[in-house]
């Protein structure tokens, strides 16, 4: 038996697999904002399995952000809580197993490309808009992830220069100092969302 975990900003789903790839068992929470609830929660997940289900083969995880190349921590996650932190490591020493752990759009669009509408195709991108946004690039099967391991990510594109009037507002509201397309589509998440309050 093998596991899957998608570790959201919103919530943490879990999926035990056969070997053939057909599904036993399927479980969904809240994700906790916090690095020891998230651990936590991934943790209940698998235990909800194994109790059941005996224990599988792998444990495999797709997660927002990526794993630095230089430092092995986690960087780029709309999840801030998990910046910075061992979290493969962690989960490791944890679980005491190798845990494979990938960007969560690169796993994306990998499934896209090997079975699903991608499937047949030599280049395949494959876009996450979710409590953040995400990409993914898989060329002949395999997941093109760069030297920064952030090769797909089409929500860290810098947008062009902002009007004097934009650029006062940014600075009360934001902390990067340059406008990405993430922070495009979370504002405007935050605009729509109110005006359907106010209305």
């Amino acid at each position: 038996m093998k596991i899957g975990i998608d570790v959201g900003g919103t919530k943490t789903e879990g999926i035990l697999l056969d070997l053939n790839g057909t599904e036993i068992d399927r479980k969904r929470i809240n994700t906790e904002k916090s690095y020891d609830g998230t651990i936590k929660g991934i943790l209940s997940i698998i235990n909800h399995f194994e109790d059941k289900h005996g224990k599988a083969e792998s444990v495999g995880m797709g997660m927002p952000g990526a794993i630095s190349n230089d430092t092995a921590l986690i960087k780029n996650a709309n999840s801030i809580w998990l910046n910075g932190k061992p979290f493969k490591q962690d989960l490791d020493k944890i679980l005491r197993r190798n845990v494979n752990l990938e960007n969560d759009a690169n796993c994306f669009t990998l499934s896209e490309a090997v079975d699903g509408a991608g499937k047949g195709f030599e280049v395949v991108f494959g876009v996450i808009i979710g409590t953040g946004v995400g990409g993914g690039i898989s060329i002949n099967q395999k997941v093109i992830r760069g030297r920064n391991s952030i090769s797909g990510e089409w929500g860290h594109i810098v947008l062009p220069n902002r009007t004097e009037d934009e650029k006062k507002y940014v600075k009360k509201m934001l902390l990067w100092k340059r406008w990405v397309l993430r922070d495009l589509y979370i504002w405007t998440r935050i605009f729509i969302c109110l005006q359907f309050t106010l209305q």
